[in-house]
């Protein structure tokens, strides 16, 4: 199976040994995204919400970038450090799908990178 790894400038770039994504066959493999801005590294938002629309703006790009679509997503997992943020994070990332959800999982962690508050990686497929 042939494996490419997929770039883009307008989602964050790794902070770490990683990619943002590996397509392998026509399976889209997307690393967890938190709400750096890419133009300028760093994390603007000021609340939950404007961090969980960042984050979806990256997913969207690293998507763009593989010739993939939110239409192609079949699974999420949603990183929280606090279930509180559970509905607002929701309101947020309903807003990017057409009623076709993926299947998902959301799970409470201690921390994440940068100090945010929502990380979701992505596993989609390519038409």
């Amino acid at each position: 199976m042939e494996k490419r790894i997929i770039t883009t400038p307008d989602a964050p770039e790794p902070i770490g040994p990683y990619n943002q994504a590996v397509l392998a066959g026509n399976l889209l493999f997307i690393s967890g995204q938190v709400a750096i801005n890419p133009k300028n590294g760093t994390v603007e938002a000021t609340d939950i919400f404007e961090e969980t629309h960042q984050v979806m703006h990256n997913l969207r790009a690293v998507l763009h970038a593989a010739g993939a679509d939110f239409k192609n997503v079949v699974k999420t997992t949603i990183f929280l450090t606090d279930m509180a943020l559970f509905t607002s994070v929701n309101e947020v990332y309903g807003k990017y799908f057409n009623g076709e959800f993926p299947a998902r999982e959301t799970v409470a962690v201690r921390g994440l990178p940068k100090n945010v508050n929502v990380e979701i990686s992505m596993i989609a497929v390519q038409s």
